[in-house]
């Protein structure tokens, strides 16, 4: 593709990655075929191509009037970053980078009403609090017979218990476990359940107390200095125990994870940081990483219990996990439901299942259709906002999947 940025205007990092990014697009358009807002809206700008042009007017014409960039908002806020077009692309164009500095133009020269940029702030500040997050869906689900139906599919059901977690220091192999923000309140059973099967497999998986936040939600909301900032905080906390050797960072939630794994670029240019943000991110690993390169068979583990797997975009095209779970769950006996376009979005999209609720209904009923299609007993995620989101349609069952190997094994005799 070919741009027309000024000189002067590549003087500035932003512009300069984003036409290196633009320069790679070819114009193909095997992007839209598995674009999940192409598919749904049938607009050309509604789908990755579209957008990139978009994008390129934009910041091509920095005095462009405020009737195309507020258009241009539209479509971009309707992405819901699945990166689905990444994986399909055969030039390798960044998406989602390209995505992120588009996003960030709007936002300085087309700013949002009061009321929505209230939203969005309290938005952030309370789901990226384990505390708050924790507070708001006690009492959501308090309030819920009285909301209207809409609001009320949103109140998440009550969460099961976390169990007891293993004493810490039992092992000679330590990880770090990234709790999360809004898992703790939604799913608190869900860290715990990974904290006992790596107990069985001789690894202690412990938290770094002042961890928080990954800072993916501000990153993507158009708040990247906050965003930044909590990853600053994360480096700072998990520091001290990397130093002594902690052998990973371990996340069970595959958003966090795709984030984590991108601080060591994001903070490439703070002098303070780059060198700690680029160790880290070699450290994390998503929870599969870890237990597919462990001797599961000793386990001892047989079960026939019939599972639907939901790979979140996050694993399989930012991670580039596809099918990593699904080959531990098989070698742990479980039975995988087959699953039509598994590769499409289930619609929850970080926050997007709140902002553009009417899409991500849509994609997740669809999406349930494709997963109960084979009856499964339950349906699995690897991801705490697909998971919320895809329980929100009150039908089969969704847990995450280290939730279903843990109920498994406690059943099991220990190896040995």
């Amino acid at each position: 593709m070919q741009t027309q940025f000024t000189e002067r205007a590549l003087q500035e990092p932003r512009i300069r990655e984003a036409d290196r990014i633009l320069r790679n697009c070819v114009h193909c358009g095997f992007c839209n075929a598995t674009c999940p807002t192409y598919q749904l809206l049938g607009d050309e700008r509604d789908g990755p191509r579209g957008r990139i042009y978009l994008m390129k007017a934009l910041l091509e014409q920095p005095h462009a009037g405020d009737k195309i960039t507020a258009e241009t908002r539209l479509h971009l806020d309707r992405c819901l970053t699945c990166r689905n077009c990444e994986t399909t692309c055969p030039s390798g164009v960044e998406f989602h980078r390209l995505l992120d500095i588009g996003r960030a133009e709007i936002e300085s020269r087309v700013p949002r009403g009061f009321r929505e940029r209230a939203f969005r702030y309290l938005l952030r500040r309370a789901l990226g609090s384990p505390r708050a997050a924790a507070a708001l869906f006690r009492m959501a689900r308090g309030i819920r017979p009285l909301l209207p139906a809409r609001l009320r599919e949103k109140v998440p059901p009550a969460a099961l218990p976390a169990g007891q977690r293993p004493l810490p220091g039992r092992h000679e192999r330590r990880m770090l476990l990234l709790e999360g923000c809004v898992q703790p309140g939604l799913s608190p059973n869900t860290n715990a359940a990974a904290a006992r099967v790596l107990d069985r497999m001789g690894i202690d998986l412990r938290p770094a107390a002042s961890a928080g936040c990954c800072g993916a939600m501000d990153y993507h909301m158009n708040a990247a200095r906050d965003g930044l900032d909590r990853a600053r905080a994360n480096i700072d906390a998990w520091w001290p125990e990397i130093e002594p050797g902690a052998e990973a960072i371990v996340q069970t939630a595959s958003g966090c994870g795709a984030f984590v794994k991108d601080y060591g670029r994001l903070l490439a240019d703070d002098p303070a940081y780059a060198e700690k943000a680029a160790a880290v991110s070699r450290l994390a690993r998503d929870l599969v990483e870890v237990l597919q390169e462990e001797p599961l068979e000793q386990l001892g583990l047989r079960t026939a219990r019939s599972l639907a797997f939901h790979c979140p975009c996050t694993l399989q095209h930012a991670q580039r996990l596809g099918g990593a779970v699904e080959s531990v769950l098989s070698r742990l006996g479980f039975r995988l439901t087959s699953v039509v376009d598994a590769h499409i979005c289930c619609g929850s999209g970080g926050t997007n299942s709140i902002t553009q609720p009417e899409i991500a209904r849509r994609l997740r009923d669809r999406k349930m259709r494709a997963l109960e299609a084979g009856s499964p007993e339950l349906i699995v995620t690897a991801n705490i906002g697909c998971q919320a989101h895809l329980a929100s349609a009150d039908r089969t069952p969704v847990r995450h999947w280290i939730e279903a190997v843990d109920e498994a094994l406690e059943r099991a005799p220990l190896p040995g």
